[in-house]
């Protein structure tokens, strides 16, 4: 009888720390869904984004946006107990990072060489902070994977990974081209909103903070720190050189933000 006693004692209080820890992780994929989805329609209901975008664009807004729908799947499977599920899904995201990485910089170093970069970002800077970006996200999500039997760190790495990706979500709901030469700045602020409610939701919740959220802010702040360092620094200019050798992009300077363009400012052009 004491044993039977004593078994609803022992077990309850994890269940019900990790139920409180399921629904902050799952409120906050909800948020961060939103984001994105409420950036990209904005753009697209204000006649900035084009469906007649090259190829490329369209394979890179597919897989990007399907990282946000498994991020989200991932938490809510937690969340409703299928751990089944979250663990198949999981392994396919592994993989699908990949392909997130190659296109990702494929983008990028495209958007350069065509001389298109967004006229709010200086082009040196553009071409390494989009890469940086989504290696510091493939980073974190990798140690997360390592990690994963160890829930608080598995969940909060890529939590730190899943929020790097919203930027462009907040670019396209900011007034960018009134933001240079901050405009990078104005929408990094709020992507490290995200951690750092975390780190209130662990005081609030246990009294204590995982220090996960210490690696994961560090690595974002650290990737902030390298874009800067490389993008102004000696090897800036030669990088830039390299990559738009024998293209219009050649003819930008790698210092000075693009004029606005004449006619509608659509993302996307060929």
């Amino acid at each position: 009888m004491a044993t039977l006693a004593d078994t609803p004692v022992l077990q309850q209080p994890p269940h019900r720390v990790v139920g409180n820890d399921s629904r902050f992780f799952m409120v906050s994929a909800i948020v961060m869904t939103l984001v994105v989805v409420a950036g990209f329609s904005t753009q697209l209901a204000m006649g900035r984004s084009s469906f007649a975008a090259p190829p490329l664009v369209h394979a890179h807004a597919i897989v990007f946006m399907g990282w946000v729908v498994l991020y989200l799947l991932q938490n809510v499977f937690v969340a409703t107990g299928n751990t089944v599920l979250h663990r198949r899904l999981g392994w396919i995201g592994t993989g699908w990072v990949v392909a997130m990485v190659v296109l990702g910089c494929m983008v990028t170093v495209s958007m350069v060489r065509s001389g298109q970069v967004p006229f709010f970002f200086q082009p040196v800077h553009f071409l390494v902070l989009d890469p940086m970006t989504v290696f510091t996200f493939a980073g974190l999500t990798a140690a997360a994977v390592v990690l994963r039997r160890q829930t608080g760190w598995h969940r909060r790495l890529h939590f730190c990974g899943m929020a790097l990706l919203i930027g462009p979500g907040f670019g396209r709901l900011l007034p960018m081209p009134l933001l240079p030469p901050w405009a990078f700045e104005a929408t990094f602020i709020p992507i490290m909103l995200f951690p750092l409610v975390g780190v209130i939701a662990d005081r609030r919740r246990s009294g204590r903070v995982h220090p996960a959220w210490a690696w994961g802010i560090a690595v974002m702040l650290g990737s902030l720190a390298v874009t800067n360092a490389i993008a102004y620094g000696p090897l800036g200019p030669p990088l830039y050189n390299a990559i738009t050798a024998g293209s219009p992009g050649a003819a930008v300077p790698p210092y000075a933000f693009p004029p606005p363009p004449s006619g509608p400012q659509v993302t996307g052009r060929t």
